[in-house]
């Protein structure tokens, strides 16, 4: 066989059912005859983000692939698999490489080089014979410690020639979790046992860990209310009654009271990051830190008591850990749920005209509310885009159940989650799979609507179009006074229909729900891509924005 039946074999072998794509590779090819469906982009970020959202809600079960040209296919794919490498996701890139002859030569693009920044590791299939341990690297790369992004560099002329039939032999590897040192365990359970208002901060460790259960087994044990980060959200269910919501760039009131008043936070399966799209840590709390990554700890902040290990195995070590200190004798204890239930019903009191305005141009508060209260949070797959969207979405919108919904953003670039929804589709055709972005995000890769339309993937695609540049460019008023440089423009309803889909675009704020019951039955019952578009004002309030 050729390399590239090689390796398509072993993609085979590996349970890859899909191909995001964007030719022109052999790899397309290859892939469809072997009875891998390829899904061609329209752009090769969009295409990544594809094969992000397959990984991330089959929790790399199921990885997502990628495979463009060499050069401009390569260069155009840089942002999604930044994005993918600052979110730790484990998706496999296929990029051609130059044939041998011209490699290296300037100023031909180099995936090599440049994608080393940006993956966990980055091979190239320099012999034929060579194709199968080089395989087994990536996934092995793909399941052990860390996710993050692995790539294969295949040039063009080394596709074509032959493998020796006594070089290829490949069975598919298995992850390795490991638990956490007992002496850590012991030291981190009597410190959370001791704790007079601790808080659980879950990271998206639980996700890849599938660890949602020992989350609330541990937390009902302790009565311990439960936050999530950004990217851990839907890692413990958000209408729990120890729920406190994820935290990030925004977070309820409820979040930011328990963790301001907090002498201890629990870290499970987050790196405990700074800056970026993330909430940094309140000063003067004891932390306790589990991830799977060395590396992470003592990275940004002093922790008081590091554990290094699988979120799964060590949350079963620290549930046992806790049962050995305290038993069951706080397991009855129903106060903290309902402190939970008190300040969240206070902060929404504070949101309740946003969340209910009924006056036009409509707020996107309106939007997500009325969207949660007709799509059950258990039924749907839920992403954000970058920017306003995201801070307005992730205080108030409560997910139940692990990857019900797609947090993102240490890399935030505008567009992402259109190719998250799409792959996230493909992974659970049974979820309503639901996207909210702003109309300079759609400006950036709404095309690729149209990619759901022709690859019959029904997704819906909520545009919130205020027509301008909202919060990330208040600073430019003068440029804007003068030139109109926030302003922006489109019926976004009418491209979805010209590509295919079926649209609408809705003015009236008491159509919001209609909107959202007849987008689904679209869906589903005809199997088309929806495109929603609300036309909304210049919201600019967010709740508690980098509260720390």
């Amino acid at each position: 066989m050729k390399t590239i039946d090689a390796i398509i074999e072993i993609l085979k072998r590996e349970g890859v059912e899909y191909l995001p794509c964007f030719p022109t590779t052999p790899v397309i090819e290859a892939a469809a005859t072997a009875g891998i469906r390829p899904i061609v982009c329209r752009q090769e970020r969009v295409g990544v983000g594809i094969a992000d959202g397959l990984s991330r809600v089959t929790n790399g079960d199921h990885m997502g692939v990628f495979a463009m040209q060499y050069g401009p296919g390569a260069e155009n794919a840089y942002p999604g698999i930044a994005t993918a490498f600052s979110d730790s996701v484990p998706i496999l890139l296929l990029p051609l490489g130059h044939p041998r002859s011209r490699a290296g030569i300037a100023p031909h693009y180099s995936g090599l080089k440049s994608y080393e920044d940006i993956t966990k590791g980055i091979e190239q299939v320099n012999i034929p014979d060579r194709t199968s341990e080089i395989m087994r690297r990536a996934f092995a790369g793909l399941r052990q410690g860390r996710p993050g992004p692995m790539a294969i560099e295949i040039p063009a002329d080394v596709a074509m020639e032959d493998v020796s039939e006594e070089s290829f032999y490949y069975v598919p590897s298995r992850q390795i979790p490991s638990q956490g040192n007992p002496s850590d365990i012991e030291a981190a359970a009597k410190a959370l046992c001791s704790a007079n208002f601790p808080v659980i901060m879950a990271g998206q460790g639980v996700l890849y860990a599938k660890a949602t259960n020992e989350l609330i087994e541990l937390a009902e044990l302790l009565q311990v209310p439960v936050c999530s980060t950004l990217l851990g959200k839907s890692a413990f269910p958000e209408v729990h009654p120890l729920a406190l919501g994820s935290t990030g760039p925004s977070m309820s009131g409820t979040a930011y009271h328990f963790i301001r008043r907090s002498d201890l936070i629990f870290g499970i399966g987050t790196s405990f990051t700074k800056h970026g799209m993330v909430m940094n840590l309140p000063s003067g709390k004891t932390l306790i830190h589990a991830t799977n990554d060395a590396s992470d700890i003592n990275k940004d902040y002093n922790v008081d008591y590091p554990i290094v290990g699988d979120a799964k195995l060590v949350l079963r070590q620290m549930i046992d850990a806790c049962r050995e200190i305290i038993g069951e004798t706080r397991k009855d204890d129903q106060s903290t749920a309902k402190e939970v239930q008190s300040e969240r019903e206070g902060w929404l009191g504070q949101w309740r005209a946003k969340l209910s305005d009924g006056s036009t141009p409509m707020t996107p508060y309106r939007v997500i509310w009325d969207f949660m209260h007709t799509i059950p949070p258990e039924d749907a797959i839920v992403t954000h885009d970058s920017g306003s969207p995201r801070d307005q979405i992730t205080p108030f919108y409560r997910s139940n159940g692990p990857r019900t919904y797609l947090g993102w953003g240490k890399s935030h670039g505008l567009g992402t989650g259109l190719g998250l929804t799409i792959g996230a589709k493909l992974a659970a055709p049974e979820k309503v799979c639901v996207n909210f972005m702003g109309d300079a995000a759609f400006g950036m890769v709404g095309l690729d609507f149209e990619t759901a339309v022709r690859s019959n993937i029904p997704i819906i695609t909520v545009v919130l179009n205020n027509s301008t540049m909202a919060v990330e460019t208040q600073q430019m008023e003068d440029s804007h006074r003068l030139y109109g440089t926030r302003d922006l423009g489109g019926n976004y309803a009418e491209l979805g229909k010209a590509m295919g889909g079926y649209a609408e675009r809705i003015e009236d704020p008491n159509q919001i729900s209609a909107a959202f019951t007849r987008a689904r039955k679209v869906t589903e019952e005809e199997g088309k891509a929806v495109l929603l578009e609300f036309i909304t004002n210049a919201e600019v309030e967010i709740s508690h924005k980098r509260a720390f």
